[in-house]
């Protein structure tokens, strides 16, 4: 038996703002922007993985959700309390400045964890955190 991962859900508050940040910060394809009862889940995706697709949808992607319910969502997305999605780079330092001078807020500059990768986070426009990581040699 195969199983491979095809897709992940990071909640977004502002498709567009979100699309900037993945297309043109971090260099991710558009692969798809669909709507759907007053929704919209835009996909992206690494040209290195074609298999796999990040989805950037609404807090609450339910169209019977309770207001009360997407409020609270919304809520705990802006505290960055939803996700967190971890990238893998070839450099590090490079994507930690690249992301730095787009305004991301940092969380973590560069540094070498002792489970044997170099890493940084971020929190995107939407206030999910973000870790690039890059294993270290010997």
């Amino acid at each position: 038996m195969d199983i491979r991962l095809s897709q992940c859900f990071i909640a977004v508050d502002d498709h567009d703002t979100a699309l900037a940040f993945y297309r043109d910060v971090l260099g991710l394809e558009v692969r798809g922007d669909v709507r759907f009862d007053g929704m919209r889940w835009v996909t992206v995706g690494s040209p290195a993985q074609p298999g796999v697709d990040i989805v950037l949808e609404p807090p609450l992607a339910d169209p019977g959700a309770s207001a009360a319910d997407k409020e609270t969502m919304a809520e705990l997305l802006a505290k960055g309390l939803l996700r967190g999605v971890v990238f893998t780079t070839d450099d590090v330092d490079a994507t930690f400045e690249r992301v730095r001078v787009s305004g991301a807020e940092v969380l973590q500059e560069p540094v070498d964890q002792p489970y044997g990768v170099r890493d940084c986070a971020f929190r995107d426009p939407a206030g999910n955190m973000l870790r690039f990581s890059q294993p270290r040699e010997g």
